[in-house]
């Protein structure tokens, strides 16, 4: 289902189903990232949901947290974001240990051409959600960089939530994928 148009990047606040036939895929990301065969495997297979909450702390910030689900109710990550671009650190039973940042930024503010392309006029009136997420190498003992914007873009005549990750792994290697989402409610 398509977003409905007065959601914005100010409260993306809803549940996300990915839509896999319209995303790109993200298998080899994913091994970058040390995710074993089964687990990805796993990820392949099920329907992934997101449920978003955004809402403004009592620190005064604005947070956003996201809890993953796959098919069958079996949990996924979970990502609380604060969108002050403060690096934090974070254990993910999928990802590892992490360290990431986030906050809202002004397309024009970007300088990587796919993080800022295709947006819906509403982001770039408000701003993208920008989520910047490397490997905590001495923990992990992996090393990926995941660049990611997230906000609404009109696919197929329909509007819907997007996030554009341009990922970079140990050897360089360089891969930008598309994460289209059908909004549920």
């Amino acid at each position: 289902m398509a977003v409905p148009s007065d959601l914005t990047t100010l409260d993306i606040t809803g549940t996300y189903v990915l839509n896999k036939s319209k995303s790109d895929d993200t298998d080899e990301i994913l091994r970058l990232q040390g995710v074993g065969w089964f687990t990805r495997k796993a990820i392949g297979f099920a329907t992934i949901t997101l449920t978003i909450k955004h809402y403004k702390g009592d620190d005064g910030l604005e947070h956003i947290d996201v809890d993953t689900t796959l098919t069958g109710g079996i949990k996924g990550t979970t990502e609380n974001r604060i969108l002050d671009w403060q690096r934090r650190e974070h254990e993910d039973h999928v990802f590892g240990a992490v360290v990431g940042q986030s906050r809202r930024v002004k397309l024009d503010e970007l300088d990587n051409e796919f993080l800022k392309s295709g947006w819906t006029a509403d982001v770039a009136e408000h701003g993208t959600i920008n989520s910047y997420v490397e490997s905590d190498t001495p923990k992990s003992g992996y090393i990926w960089v995941a660049n990611q914007t997230w906000g609404f873009e009109e696919i197929d005549g329909e509007r819907r939530h997007v996030r554009h990750v341009d990922f970079t792994g140990k050897e360089g290697e360089h891969i930008q994928a598309r994460l289209v989402y059908d909004y549920q409610a």
